[in-house]
């Protein structure tokens, strides 16, 4: 049983000192980053098998470190397809031997370092000695896989292939493969729901919102992108611990946010994200279009508080030439640049009250009008909206119209401030501290200098944890290592 990938080509050629992670563990990969990355090395993380095909399919790598356990697929048969696809990529286990029927890379030594450091990093701070932590399993994974929930169980390979073609934004269907038979009427309806995705993964042309700069990726119509939305109804058993794309954190409200955008992101249901400055809502919001059908169309970004309130409207529903003073030429607004995609309207507790009831006259209808234009234009797009502001107080007070309020809440998300998941506190630090590593010498906390970050209360939240961090990286100079007194807030 196979994948349905050929051999490997142009485009995927092993691209030196890059290395891909494969584990469901987190923590685990966020320090194997940093190891690899103060190594010189270039990094790619994958939480499953699936991903991890994705990311060799857009780009080859010089190695790959495979965990013990998949929650979508047999490590032996994943492992097998990655000789046969890529035969010249490493492939090491986490534990750190080596697949004997694969290829001995150069740096095979560096790689073993790592795996070394991060492990005994991982269960020092758990107090396990350095032999039970290169031998203990890394995380546990459910019994039952997602893919498991998809398919029946001979059939993981081909699921994973094809959630991965999903994941590049191309289809899954292999030429000379005949797509699975219908399903009865009593099988799940997510199976119903990824094949009509699959049929769906390419169509053509390019929107016109590339004339504001919106770079588009994928294909698919934007009816055809409602119609997959409507029909993918996957169902993610609560507690699973699947985080976020680009999220980090493992700690229940985490993991309870990442339960509830998995519920919503396949829907057309409109999102409103509250929660204080520097939770990262925008990051929320990128996962509701990520983990979407339409994933692969627009992403548009609109801060209602950044625009002045006179340019407001027209930035958001665009305008004809002449339309004002200055208007030399027709201009498309941000909604219909989103056409297919999603809408993430921040701060829009910030938005005008006057603008406010042509925009719940557009989230009614699907229609909008530009300014000094008598034309109505029909956009399907999905809305999410973030604000720090309690909205429903506002509304209270009438400094917010009821009506918008209750159309933007139909599924009404919570970022968790900091203080609310402290324990997620070092594990977003390790991170952040990869990633100041792309710029500089990574560097890692001493033990008085996160009992400091520990100490904290944090009122602003991930954003004052990623300034703090770079200001304790640039006061450490050139020692590795951050001491207490150089974390200062």
């Amino acid at each position: 049983m196979g994948y349905g990938m050929g051999r490997e080509t142009a485009g995927n050629k092993v691209v030196m000192r890059t290395v891909v992670l494969t584990s469901p563990d987190a923590n685990l990969r966020s320090r194997l980053r940093q190891e690899l990355t103060a190594l010189r090395w270039k990094v790619r993380e994958a939480a499953g098998g699936a991903e991890a095909i994705a990311l060799l399919g857009e780009q080859g790598a010089e190695a790959m470190v495979l965990d013990s356990v998949l929650p979508d697929l047999k490590v032996s048969e994943f492992a097998a397809q990655m000789r046969i696809r890529h035969p010249g990529m490493e492939l090491l286990r986490i534990d750190g031997s080596a697949d004997e029927a694969g290829v001995r890379g150069p740096r095979r030594n560096e790689l073993l370092h790592a795996l070394r450091q991060a492990q005994q990093d991982t269960h020092s701070s758990l107090g396990v000695g350095e032999s039970a932590a290169w031998t203990l399993a890394p995380v546990t994974v459910p019994q039952i896989s997602a893919t498991d929930r998809l398919v029946p169980g001979d059939e993981r390979a081909d699921a994973a292939q094809e959630m991965a073609a999903l994941l590049c934004g191309r289809s899954a269907t292999r030429p000379g493969r005949n797509t699975r038979p219908a399903l009865a009427k009593q099988e799940e309806p997510a199976t119903i729901a990824m094949e009509a995705i699959e049929k769906e993964a390419d169509s053509s042309s390019a929107s016109e919102a590339q004339s504001v700069g919106v770079s588009l990726v994928g294909t698919k119509s934007p009816e055809q992108a409602a119609l997959c939305e409507e029909q993918a109804v996957e169902q993610w058993p609560r507690g699973t611990p699947v985080p976020l794309p680009e999220m980090v954190g493992q700690s229940q409200p985490m993991l309870e946010l990442a339960r509830l955008i998995r519920l919503v992101a396949p829907r057309l249901t409109t999102v409103l994200i509250e929660g204080e400055t520097g939770t990262g809502k925008e990051l929320i919001a990128r996962a509701v279009h990520l983990l979407s059908p339409r994933s692969n169309k627009p992403f548009v970004v609109l801060n209602c508080a950044a625009i002045p309130e006179t340019l407001l409207e027209a930035e958001l529903f665009g305008h004809t030439r002449g339309a004002f003073t200055g208007a030399v030429q027709s201009r498309t607004g941000r909604i219909e640049a989103a056409h297919g995609g999603t809408l993430f309207l921040d701060e829009i507790g910030e938005m005008p009250l006057a603008l406010q009831a042509k925009m719940l006259r557009f989230l009614e209808s699907g229609e909008l009008q530009r300014v000094g234009d008598n034309e109505l234009v029909h956009v399907v797009v999905r809305v999410v909206a973030a604000t720090h502001e309690p909205l429903q107080q506002r509304a209270a007070e009438h400094a917010f119209r009821l009506d918008l309020y209750h159309r933007l809440a139909v599924f009404p998300v919570s970022a968790p401030a900091l203080r609310e998941h402290m324990e997620d506190v070092l594990l977003l630090a390790a991170h952040l501290l990869s990633k100041l590593g792309e710029e500089m010498p990574v560097k890692r906390l001493s033990p008085g200098a996160a009992q400091k970050l520990m100490e904290h209360h944090w009122p602003g939240n991930v954003r004052e944890l990623a300034h703090v961090l770079e200001r304790a990286t640039i006061l450490a100079e050139d020692r590795r290592e951050i001491a207490r007194n150089e974390i200062r807030f």
